[in-house]
């Protein structure tokens, strides 16, 4: 499998939810102790599977990402608890591919 070396957090415009996403990301990284992995934002017209090795999405736009190969789903985007436990998850994962909701 590839290692997750960038992680990329999507929304709508590419302004509010996705960078405030990034900045918990950045700060769960940082707590579970995980460096070399860089984190950005942009809007969902601007990314492609090639973008990231990891998408970081709310449930609103989860459904456009379907045939992404690594896809975090977070139903409360704002929830540091949930997001550490779905990073936990997705970098402990082996497959090539995998959608965690």
């Amino acid at each position: 499998m590839a290692q997750i070396k960038s992680v990329m957090c999507c929304c709508g415009s590419g302004l509010g939810s996705s960078m405030m996403v990034q900045m918990n990301i950045e700060k769960v990284l940082k707590n579970m102790k995980i460096t070399g992995v860089s984190a950005g934002h942009t809007s969902l017209s601007e990314i492609s599977p090639a973008t990231a090795d990891l998408f970081v999405v709310g449930k609103d736009i989860a459904p456009q990402l379907k045939s992404y190969p690594r896809v975090v789903v977070l139903k409360k985007i704002m929830s540091m608890k949930e997001l550490q436990e779905k990073l936990e998850i997705a970098f402990a994962k082996t497959e090539d591919s995998f959608w965690i909701e």
